[in-house]
């Protein structure tokens, strides 16, 4: 069954085959039509705070339509990923998105980017928001797991 529902997500997101610009991201096709990121999108500030039932809503959503490809934990491992052999990007460590703005995650998150469809039509803009502090929370919760090796 599970194998199913897989192979149905990846057909699903192969007919969703749009291609964005950004140097950030690995998953760019050369030569194709691309829709770029205006900077006026990409100097967007996140207007909604981080709150644990802001997460809660991205997370549970983010299970349902992101974690097959982007992994449980945003490690850019899913199932989905391997089977398509997609090569993403590992958002728990916090270097992989430094130089992203929020613009450009919203902005992804709503338009999609290569084979990952948007969610601008099917999610309000809070929760596409709310996404933007989910993808950042998870470099954040790998750094506090990791040991300090500073001495007091």
């Amino acid at each position: 069954m599970r194998r199913t529902v897989l192979l149905l997500s990846a057909i699903l997101l192969a007919s969703f085959g749009i291609s964005y610009a950004n140097p950030h991201f690995a998953q760019e096709k050369p030569g194709t039509a691309e829709q770029k990121i205006t900077p006026e999108d990409a100097a967007k500030k996140n207007p909604v705070p981080a709150t644990p039932e802001g997460l809660a809503e991205a997370r549970k959503l983010y299970g349902y339509n992101c974690a097959m490809c982007h992994g449980k934990m945003g490690d850019g491992k899913g199932d989905l990923a391997a089977d398509m052999k997609l090569d993403l990007r590992d958002w728990r460590d916090a270097n992989t998105l430094e130089k992203v703005t929020d613009g450009e995650l919203f902005w992804i998150i709503s338009n999609g980017k290569g084979k990952m469809p948007g969610e601008g039509d099917r999610t309000k803009e809070r929760l596409r928001w709310n996404f933007v502090n989910l993808v950042r929370s998870f470099a954040k919760k790998d750094a506090g797991d990791k040991p300090k090796t500073e001495s007091p």
